[in-house]
């Protein structure tokens, strides 16, 4: 028998995967999907990780989230409504330059390790000097 439909309610969403400046909390984990929130406070910067062969998705439900990724000094501002697809190895980090916390919802694919944390990349600057 499969296992029944259930609800995880938000009291229930356990700490999980921590990089430094975010605070992940899970809803479930199986074999190939991992789902769960995060929360990243005003001012915050993560670490830089990756999330091994998972595709990761987040939905922004609240504020701002700012995402970097290696080898430039571009980033991407995703805000409330807004989906973000971060392909698997893809190394980055999120930060959130408002004051108010901002909130996603993310569900990662692939079976992977959720999280990685890594060493700084390198960043090869795109702008003029």
């Amino acid at each position: 028998m499969t296992e029944p439909v259930r609800v995880i309610k938000a009291g229930d969403l356990v700490a999980a995967d921590p990089t430094a400046g975010m605070l992940r909390m899970r809803a479930f984990e199986l074999p190939i999907l991992w789902a769960g929130q995060v929360i990243t406070q005003p001012g915050a910067i993560s670490g830089w990780h990756h999330h091994d062969r998972n595709e990761s998705s987040l939905y922004i439900v609240s504020g701002v989230l700012r995402l970097e990724f290696e080898g430039t000094d571009e980033y991407l501002d995703a805000v409330a409504g807004d989906f973000v697809h971060v392909p698997a190895f893809t190394i980055h980090r999120e930060s959130n330059p408002t004051t108010d916390p901002s909130l996603a919802i993310i569900a990662r694919a692939g079976g992977g390790i959720p999280t990685v944390n890594v060493d700084p990349p390198v960043i090869r600057r795109t702008g003029a000097r």
